[in-house]
């Protein structure tokens, strides 16, 4: 009797001193009687300043009370891009996946798109830095073979939008990424003399990106494959491809400049008088 009322004793003081702490939380909270307009106002505000920590905590709030809300969809986008800018990728790319999913006619979807494809290449690594010094290693990879389907989705479905000619660069930008990482794969496969299988991989670059800078230096991995491996017909058709490059100038493809890409922050929602109603 006496230990189940000890144990009786202690469940009531873990459950007070539980009910204090909960209390002491939300006493602590500043925001609690906060209105929508007034926590959209605070995150948006936060956002305009580059407070990305505190955007993410006002957004959050915002769609865990007013799911429903005249700033729930807003507030979704307006929050994955915080999360991109905070240099959270994964987080930026789930929320523009679960808005994508919410509100697929949404008008600014398009730009939700772009952002996922941005987020996808998390460029704060310097992803288009590395293309130019032909560094990109398997995880940049497929998260290029990822950026370009999100591009080119982009494309087909908003062939209009603002952000199309900006998708239609980077999917060539993204081309080159591939045929640098098929040629970094073919170059490593023949320097562990590991010929046939830098012959195939070389072959994939003539094949797919004929197009790219990256075709002479696998003409040239191919040829030196097939002299290894005494395939000397092979390497002669090869070395000839190669000298007629040679004899055409124009056939050359030059490297295009490289640069970081960037989206600007979603455009507000409330207007001025809305505003000035939520403070």
């Amino acid at each position: 009797m006496r230990r189940t009322a000890l144990g009786i004793s202690m469940a009531a003081v873990i459950t007070l001193t539980a009910s204090c702490s909960w209390l002491s939380t939300v006493n602590d909270d500043k925001t609690i009687n906060w209105s929508a307009d007034k926590l959209y106002t605070e995150a948006r505000d936060s956002l305009d300043n580059s407070n990305w920590s505190q955007a993410e905590e006002y957004y959050t709030k915002l769609e865990s009370r007013y799911p429903f809300g005249r700033y729930a969809q807003q507030a979704q986008i307006e929050m994955a891009y915080a999360y991109w800018k905070d240099g959270d990728p994964a987080q930026a790319i789930q929320a523009c996946d679960r808005f994508l999913r919410s509100y697929p006619n949404h008008p600014a979807s398009d730009y939700v798109l772009y952002m996922k494809a941005l987020a996808t290449l998390n460029e704060d690594d310097g992803f288009f830095a590395r293309l130019t010094r032909q560094d990109i290693s398997d995880r940049d990879a497929q998260a290029a073979r990822d950026a370009w389907d999100t591009f080119r989705e982009l494309v087909q479905k908003y062939p209009d939008s603002r952000y199309a000619p900006e998708a239609r660069r980077r999917l060539n930008e993204l081309i080159l990424a591939q045929a640098n990482h098929e040629v970094k794969v073919a170059r490593f496969y023949f320097i562990r003399h590991a010929y046939v299988a830098a012959v195939a991989r070389a072959q994939r670059v003539i094949t797919d990106y004929s197009r790219t800078p990256y075709r002479d230096e696998a003409l040239q991995i191919m040829a030196d494959s097939y002299g290894y491996l005494g395939m000397k017909d092979n390497e002669k058709d090869v070395r000839r491809v190669i000298a007629l490059n040679k004899e055409h100038p124009e056939t050359q493809v030059k490297m295009p400049k490289i640069e970081k890409p960037t989206i600007e922050a979603p455009k507000n929602v409330p207007s001025t008088q809305v505003r000035q109603q939520a403070k």
